[in-house]
């Protein structure tokens, strides 16, 4: 299992384009993943869960993957996040 944090940087949060953009990046990997925010849990591979989270520009999350391309997931969702999951 690895884990990582990261501020969403989104002006709107996860709102449903950007929610899109990281449950898509997510269900390429088969590691379970999921993000930790405020006491709460979230699968980052089902936009409803992701979109429950409420998650608002300057949260920050927690990354958790786990499986056996967990680093490559990790990376690649930090990188998504932190660019702003194409806003």
């Amino acid at each position: 299992m690895v884990s990582e944090k990261v501020i969403i940087k989104n002006p709107t949060g996860l709102h449903l384009r950007p929610a899109g953009v990281l449950c898509k990046e997510a269900m390429q990997f088969k590691s379970l993943i999921t993000f930790n925010f405020r006491g709460g849990a979230a699968n980052a591979k089902s936009v409803l869960s992701v979109l429950g989270a409420c998650i608002k520009s300057g949260t920050e999350i927690e990354l958790v993957c786990e499986g056996e391309d967990e680093e490559l997931a990790l990376k690649t969702l930090v990188d998504a996040i932190e660019s702003g999951l194409g806003e």
